[in-house]
């Protein structure tokens, strides 16, 4: 893959499975004259084949695509192409998303409610200085992952917050965890008021609030 230069445009490969996203990022991109979007794709297997094809400058990639992770298509990428710009785009910009990008070696992380502008911008970066992270949130992001804030749990009541968002009854959980129903009832009734939850439900949503559990991988957007 060739670096752009001041004669030649940034190539871009747009890797989304939405054809209403990449016509607008499509759309952005025509309008900086920086800019040139040699393909487009709808999922991780086509993006990886065109980008191998085409040696893009930059490929945007979506972080959820019916066939697979963008972020196991940005590891494929990091390392068959050291030096194509990756940005990842998602709708759930959460720590563990802007974290695992920065793992999977992307150049920027940028949210799908962010302008377009803003992706224009990443790619701009991620052409330059493909290896050099950035994301609008990294700072703050590094602060919380430092400083955890809210409730600790111990590795126990983990243990339990997992096997309830996995919809496991109490004795269920005592069977898995080896205890009597009592001492689970016990491990959940702490963890509720840790979470200052008053029930299954509403523990869920504060822990995901929190951080405590990951988002489900099956809603697809």
């Amino acid at each position: 893959m060739t670096s752009p230069t001041n004669e030649s445009p940034t190539t871009v490969l747009i890797v989304d499975d939405h054809d209403l996203i990449r016509k607008g990022l499509r759309h952005a991109f025509t309008r900086d004259p920086q800019f040139e979007v040699v393909a487009e794709a709808g999922s991780a297997g086509d993006g990886l084949r065109k980008a191998a094809a085409l040696q893009p400058n930059v490929v945007i990639m979506d972080l959820r695509l019916p066939d697979g992770s963008g972020l196991e298509a940005t590891r494929k990428l990091r390392k068959a192409h050291p030096t194509m710009g990756i940005v990842v785009l998602t709708m759930y910009a959460g720590d563990d998303q802007l974290f695992g990008a920065l793992e999977a070696g992307a150049s920027a992380f940028v949210p799908k409610s962010a302008p377009s502008d803003d992706v224009v911008s990443a790619a701009r970066h991620a052409a330059t200085t493909p290896n050099a992270f950035t994301a609008a949130d990294l700072a703050e992001a590094m602060k919380r992952r430092l400083t955890p804030s809210g409730p600790q749990l111990s590795p126990r009541e983990a243990q339990v917050l997992k096997l309830l968002a996995d919809g496991m009854s109490v004795a269920g959980i005592a069977k898995q965890l080896y205890v009597s129903e009592s001492t689970a009832k016990t491990h959940i009734s702490k963890l509720y008021e840790k979470l200052g939850a008053g029930n299954r439900a509403q523990a869920l949503m504060t822990a995901l609030k929190l951080g405590l559990l990951e988002a489900p991988d099956s809603p697809k957007f």
